[in-house]
Order: structure tokens, then C-alpha cells, then sequence
């Protein structure tokens, strides 16, 4: 499945299927909120007082595929994606910088970090873990919390996507 194509996950199936489908779901949401917009569009802040846009949302879950699935599951020693930007959380920015920011850009270093977390993933048990501080955090928690940030994000592009055009739904 590619990240654009949005199929509905399958209602009986094994939790590693489950949890990989919610995710791609929310995945495809994304970029079916992003679709059809201009550059100009991409990078509004439609519902103020809020400065959030998709560009945003886009760069942000990029920087959070990065931070999850390459830092603290696979333990790699990798730099931010948008230096100086970093969330509450000390590790998933994005949003600053989004007003000048390409969406096409950004599109690419998400669909870049999609593929790194698949890799990441692939040959690990829901059970293995990567450090997250002092603790160890499982391949499940992780999955689990993405599609919750996912989920999040995208009721955010819900909003700003309907102020922009009134376009609902994906």
C-alpha cells in the first residue's frame, strides 16, 4: 500500500495487522487532506487564532515519525528535521517555519521517515523496545501512540481543510 491510498482496516484481524493498518489509515488521511490544494492553500492558517496549517501538520508528523520510530525504537543518532523547532515534548517541531515551507518538501521528508519507520519495524515483535529516556518503550506503545497522534492531527486537518475550501471527510 502506498501512504496516498486510504483502505479501511480489516475488523478481524491479528493485533500486528491491526495496529499497522490504523496507522497507514491515518497516514493516507493526511495526504487526502493535503490533495488537490495549492502551494498558497497548504501553508493558510484558516482557523484562527490558531497559526496551525497542513504544511504544519505535515512537517510536524514527519518530525514525529523521525523522533519514534528512528530515535527511540531503532536507536539511531539522528538530527531534527527543523532545528530550533522543537515541541513541548523536546521532540517533534514542525510547525514553526510552515508559512515558507513547500509543501512538496515536506511531502517528501514525510514519505521519507514513513519508509524509514517501515524498515525500523520490519523483523520486530510488538514486544521489542527501544530507550526512551531511562525507560524502554515496546514497538505496541509506540504504534498505539502514533495512531493517537495521527488521529489528533487529522481532526486538526479536518478544521483547516473545511475553512479553506469546505471540503469534509477525505
Amino acid at each position: 500500500m502506498t501512504t496516498s491510498e486510504r483502505v479501511t482496516p480489516p475488523m478481524d484481524a491479528d493485533e500486528r495487522t491491526s495496529l499497522t493498518s490504523w496507522l497507514d489509515f491515518y497516514r493516507a488521511t493526511l495526504v487526502g487532506k493535503c490533495a488537490g490544494l495549492a502551494e498558497e492553500q497548504l501553508r493558510t492558517a484558516s482557523a484562527p487564532p490558531s497559526p496551525l496549517t497542513l504544511v504544519g501538520l505535515v512537517r510536524h508528523l514527519a518530525e514525529v515519525e523521525r523522533s519514534w520510530f528512528r530515535r527511540v525504537l531503532a536507536g539511531e543518532d539522528v538530527p531534527d528535521l527543523f532545528p530550533g523547532d522543537a515541541g513541548a515534548d523536546g521532540m517533534s517541531g514542525g510547525f514553526d517555519g510552515a508559512g515558507e515551507a513547500s509543501c512538496e518538501d515536506a511531502m517528501a521528508l514525510w514519505r521519507a521517515e514513513v519508509e524509514h519507520a517501515r524498515r525500523a519495524c520490519a523483523g520486530r515483535s510488538l514486544d521489542d523496545t527501544g530507550s526512551l529516556g531511562e525507560g524502554r518503550v515496546t514497538l505496541r506503545w509506540i504504534y498505539t501512540h502514533l495512531i493517537a497522534e495521527y488521529a489528533r492531527h487529522c481532526g486538526h486537518a479536518d478544521l483547516i481543510r473545511e475553512r479553506i475550501d469546505g471540503r469534509t471527510g477525505v
